[in-house]
């Protein structure tokens, strides 16, 4: 199949990446997925950090992520065309770590996608003309850190909305739209029902083809209208050592050609596993993946199944988003919470005053201004 476009997940070369960045260790990264990169007309990675020496990180829960701005060259040079920005990590290093990135990329010929100094920046729809085919590339992240709102640097924000609005936009003026999502729950390998239903109003608002990535770990996928919908392409290259779970190391990148409908190949791979890069996976570990995926997908086409897979997801992680809510700060003070050394200090009472400030849109709106 000729490859339009190719997609590809999360790229973030910190540990054991590091150094093969800064010695420009194209084939020793890439491996046998070179060629086919190379023979994509688009090839497009998530770059998951900004490219910057800046040391002022933003306020901000969870890690902050940066790389060296070798690391343009190197996605240049293996045969990516161009990186898609809008995700949680972009502004991890405040407006000059978008800057440097920006830079970075302009440098090496790479186009950008998903953010920039304002929010109109941040929305800017991308065209391709591959072949006889005028392609719209969009590209939204869930709401973090990074995402902006108005004239400030960030994220192009998930808001379906305003998103609604760019794809018809795009679909007036382009032969195919296909829209891009960072997001989803972190090793979780389905999509909340939420995000399939997010997924399918993109499809139905216009887009020919709709991939996300984020959870670090691939997702399976469906063909809803005759158009695919892709819920995790996993991780491409980020490298980290302490991570064990086998889904961290598995993902596959998403061929895309046009012709008289969308037809896709996946090709899938092992990344920073028995070795620091990536590889397409041999037989054995294929039939495996693919087994796999076939799982996944019967799930994804029973709302009943996928509704009752992530009530069971939230059952896993329920004690530490307890924790998340709980008034506990510190680590010793949280340790002993989870442990029940320490009473919960959530009365069924409060309990349903936060569900009721969450779910509710107009509560929802003032908590997150105030939060701000």
């Amino acid at each position: 199949m000729d490859i339009d476009v190719l997609v590809a997940g999360d790229f973030c070369p910190l540990n054991r990446l590091a150094p093969k960045m800064a010695n420009g260790s194209i084939k020793e990264l890439f491996n046998d997925l070179l060629p086919i990169i190379r023979n994509a007309e688009l090839a497009v990675v998530n770059l998951e950090c900004p490219l910057t020496d800046n040391h002022s990180k933003i306020d901000k829960s969870g890690p902050s992520l940066k790389a060296d701005g070798h690391a343009a060259k190197v996605l240049s040079q293996a045969g990516f065309k161009m990186v898609t920005l809008a995700n949680n990590h972009i502004m991890d290093f405040s407006t000059e770590g978008l800057r440097s990135t920006l830079n970075h990329c302009e440098k090496e010929k790479l186009e950008t996608l998903g953010a920039g100094f304002n929010l109109d920046e941040a929305r800017t729809i991308n065209y391709q003309q591959i072949g006889k085919k005028r392609v719209a590339i969009i590209n939204f992240s869930e709401n973090e850190f990074a995402t902006t709102n108005g004239n400030y640097p960030g994220a192009n924000p998930l808001d379906t909305a305003q998103n609604y609005y760019d794809i018809q936009d795009a679909s007036r003026t382009a032969d195919y739209v296909v829209v891009i999502v960072h997001g989803g729950h972190e090793l979780y390998d389905l999509p909340s029902p939420r995000m399939q239903q997010t997924f399918r109003f993109f499809a139905d608002a216009g887009a020919d083809a709709v991939i996300g990535h984020h959870p670090h770990c691939y997702s399976g996928y469906e063909i809803y209208k005759g158009k695919p919908l892709f819920y995790s392409l996993g991780n491409f290259l980020f490298d980290d050592p302490k991570v064990t779970d086998n889904r961290w190391h598995t993902g596959f990148m998403l061929g895309l050609h046009f012709g008289s409908s969308v037809e896709f190949q996946l090709y899938p791979y092992t990344q920073c596993l028995s070795k620091v890069g990536v590889e397409l996976m041999n037989e054995t570990a294929k039939a495996e993946f693919n087994s796999n995926l076939s799982r996944l997908n019967m799930i994804i086409a029973d709302e009943d199944e996928l509704q009752k897979s992530f009530d069971e997801y939230c059952k896993r992680v329920e004690r530490m988003y307890r924790a998340f809510l709980e008034p506990f700060s510190g680590r010793i003070l949280r340790f002993l919470q989870r442990r029940h050394l320490l009473p919960g200090l959530l009365s069924l009472r409060k309990q349903r005053l936060y569900l009721n400030l969450m779910r509710c849109e107009a509560h929802r709106d003032v908590i997150v201004n105030l939060l701000k």
